[in-house]
């Protein structure tokens, strides 16, 4: 789940990771087991997804909506987690604010970042998907 030994974990940001322990604790004790599926990605990963999400949808605009690339990838900077499986992603969405994990992307249920100002103030209103997030445009 979260362990250290994966580079996908343990290159995440220190309190992302953190907040990630937090949430797994008291998920697990709501019978929830949080699931890191991706966490940091290198860029040459990032790039692999990209190209290949890029055959799938048939564009680069239309694969936008679902792959970043390597230099807007909050993945790629250890500031993002995908997180299954669909019971724990949406124990997340319910309880993540009080961590500071947020879903960012309405399109991807799965999505999670770190922002410290939700435990206070609950998390951002989230974007359709990634084209609309200005941290994606060159």
């Amino acid at each position: 789940m979260l362990d250290d030994g994966i580079p996908a974990v343990a290159n995440l940001d220190a309190n992302l990771l953190e907040a990630l322990r937090r949430a797994a604790r008291d998920g697990a004790e709501d019978g929830v087991e949080l699931v890191v599926n991706s966490g940091w990605r290198s860029p040459e990963y990032q790039n692999e997804l990209l190209r290949k999400a890029v055959a799938r949808y048939g564009s680069e605009a239309e694969a936008a909506r679902w792959v970043a690339t390597a230099k807007t990838s909050p993945h790629v900077s250890g500031d993002a987690v995908d997180i299954g499986p669909a019971d724990a992603a949406e124990w997340l969405s319910e309880h993540g604010a009080r961590y500071g994990l947020c879903r960012i992307y309405r399109n991807e249920p799965w999505h999670y970042e770190l922002r410290t100002e939700a435990i206070d103030r609950g998390c951002p209103r989230r974007y359709a998907d990634p084209t609309q997030d200005p941290r994606m445009r060159p």
